[in-house]
């Protein structure tokens, strides 16, 4: 799927308005993307442009609406950094196994698609402080409810490649074997034509999904726990200091004016409603309150101790049927790509 990418000026970052369409570079299809290297903000600044990873079929986090904008939690996230940068925003979309690659090969400046912090992860990119906290969740058919881990065993269970869920399995629950998904969309596609009995994921993406329109009639994010609590944050090439630095110093001033707050009732509480609470789901300033065990210190690139290790996606370049809808088979190869 190609969801192009959006070029939004330093006042649209501020207003919502939309600009033009980039020539010259694709997204998450598997088209290349010409790399801008690991840059600086000074350098980012002189170049005029910061190009941004986001998701472009993750709603309520990042996908395109129906007039083909970028909008969500992680976009409100991406304007404001061009903002304060002082510069253009290029929104380059992608999907979750190609988020680690986009930044070792230097294609985008910041990923900010839903990124959890793991230890593998941390290995291959520098993350910056926290925006956001997570964890696992479940989603299945409101006629054929799953209400616990145990439930799990036998069951047809759906992830998108390369996500925390997808390791969490790996790890903890080898013998599952469950169908893996390039895109967000394809998962939505499987579990609701019967292919599959839940669907693992974010419990916060679980419980956007089971509340959206007709959905809510169908489906149940009967599990809103599954495994530890994670830390969501914007992450950059390794070893590029100058520009995490950055960020973590832009957190410290939204923090003031709770600007994450502001962003989740914008774009998170009409979808979750009285089913979660922001200062469940919101960080402010980049540190997490009372984090235990499982959760994100603050502290950037750092992964908590009760975070599981995700697979190595840097070693994987983008997928090229992504949005063919094919799932992987069970032994992780590709059937689409067969």
């Amino acid at each position: 799927a190609y969801f192009g990418v959006r070029s939004l000026t330093s006042k649209d970052a501020s207003d919502g308005a939309s600009g033009g369409t980039s020539e010259g570079t694709k997204g998450a299809g598997g088209s290349s993307v010409k790399p801008v290297g690991a840059r600086t903000p000074e350098q980012i600044k002189a170049a005029g442009t910061i190009r941004i990873g986001v998701f472009g079929d993750k709603a309520p986090f990042g996908y395109t609406d129906s007039d083909g904008t970028n909008v969500g939690y992680d976009v409100e996230y991406a304007k404001r950094i061009a903002k304060d940068l002082g510069v253009k925003l290029e929104l380059v979309p992608v999907v979750a196994d190609s988020r680690v690659e986009y930044l070792t090969s230097g294609k985008v400046d910041v990923i900010l698609a839903n990124f959890t912090v793991t230890p593998e992860r941390a290995q291959k990119v520098d993350f910056a402080k926290p925006y956001m906290k997570v964890s696992l969740g479940a989603v299945s058919r409101k006629d054929a409810p799953i209400t616990s881990e145990s439930q799990l065993d036998g069951k047809k269970i759906l992830v998108v490649k390369g996500t925390t869920a997808d390791s969490y399995i790996q790890a903890k629950h080898p013998d599952w074997k469950p169908a893996k998904y390039d895109q967000y969309s394809d998962v939505y596609n499987a579990l609701a034509d019967g292919r599959g009995d839940v669907w693992v994921t974010d419990n916060t993406e679980a419980l956007a999904f089971s509340r959206q329109g007709e959905n809510k009639d169908k489906f149940v994010t009967g599990i809103t726990q599954l495994g530890p609590v994670d830390t969501i944050a914007g992450a950059v090439q390794k070893g590029n200091a100058p520009l995490r630095n950055w960020l973590n110093k832009e957190l410290e001033t939204l923090g003031k004016e709770k600007f994450f707050h502001k962003a989740y009732e914008k774009t998170l509480a009409p979808v979750y409603g009285d089913s979660a609470k922001p200062d469940e789901l919101v960080v402010e300033g980049g540190e997490v309150d009372g984090a235990g065990e499982g959760e994100e210190s603050g502290k950037d690139g750092q992964a908590g101790k009760g975070q599981e290790s995700a697979s190595p996606e840097a070693s994987e370049a983008p997928t090229g049927a992504a949005g063919s809808g094919a799932p992987d088979s069970a032994d992780g190869s590709q059937a689409a790509d067969k």
